[in-house]
């Protein structure tokens, strides 16, 4: 079994595609593979299906939904010449459905465990481990996710919670990618990023930081105004007090750690790329 969230949904079972067509059906696919191995409880699928204004039929349409995708299951399997029951796989349990299927089946499973390793690794200090997993997390995905199927209020939760750690995990990685020195290979990476991102300061700061770093100061700077009238021309605001304080070190010449914070050297030495 194969199930990917990080994007499109698409799910097979030993290639034999088991997303249901029907909107409901695809919702109910989602977020219970996204809760792969975790009791999903009957009024939280009917949450996500209607909202607060239930049907009279619910119950009974629930469960009809259910039996759609346990068809699919079921015809998955005689194509692969494995018949027989699909309820261990879509079980029933008190009071709700689970998905039981390998944690590594699931590509939004995958990413947390890439992330809670690549924070640790970062945590102690283990910046190549850290850029590792990483980018292998955000390499999971392949577009905002599940940009194909409609969001009730359970799948919205958890795609607020993915999209938010994506941008930590990419933040991150660029961060250790900074501490061993690949301020040259981040430079292509963090325009693109700053172009689809013209507000966020920290990819800013990331990319001065590169640019300065690479021997480019009169760019970092230019890069710094470009953002300062993007947000006083869009939100009525001045950079922050740390991108402020990177420019004066950038002016000043200072080397910056990987935070853009100014680590001014003894006896005036100045950086020099």
């Amino acid at each position: 079994m194969e199930i990917q969230v990080l994007g499109p949904l698409t799910a097979a079972d030993s290639g034999v595609c088991i997303v249901p067509t029907a909107a409901k059906p695809r919702q109910i696919l989602a977020l219970l593979a996204l809760n792969a191995n975790r009791i999903v409880s009957v009024p939280q699928l009917m949450e996500e299906l209607w909202g607060a204004e239930l049907p009279r039929s619910a119950a009974t349409t629930l469960q009809t939904y259910i039996l759609q995708l346990r068809r699919k299951l079921r015809a998955a399997a005689v194509k692969n010449g494995l018949p027989g029951g699909v309820e261990h796989i879509l079980a029933t349990r008190h009071g709700g459905y689970v998905l039981e299927v390998s944690p590594a089946a699931v590509d939004a499973t995958e990413f947390d465990r890439l992330t809670a390793a690549g924070h640790a690794a970062f945590g102690v200090g283990d910046m190549e481990a850290a850029s590792t997993l990483l980018g292998a997390a955000s390499a999971l995905w392949r577009g905002p996710v599940l940009v194909d199927v409609r969001h009730g209020h359970q799948l919205s939760i958890e795609v607020t919670r993915l999209e938010e750690s994506r941008i930590g995990v990419l933040e991150r990685r660029i961060r250790a990618d900074l501490r061993l020195g690949r301020h040259h290979e981040l430079i292509g990476e963090l325009s693109a990023l700053t172009g689809h991102h013209p507000l966020d300061e920290a990819l800013h700061a990331h990319l001065i930081v590169a640019l300065y770093r690479a021997g480019r100061a009169p760019k970092a700077l230019t890069v710094y105004q470009k953002l300062r009238d993007t947000l006083i021309e869009e939100l009525g605001l001045e950079p922050s007090g740390q991108l402020q304080l990177l420019q004066r070190a950038i002016l000043c010449g200072d080397p910056v750690d990987d935070y853009g914070r100014a680590t001014p050297l003894p006896h005036g030495d100045r950086l020099v790329g």
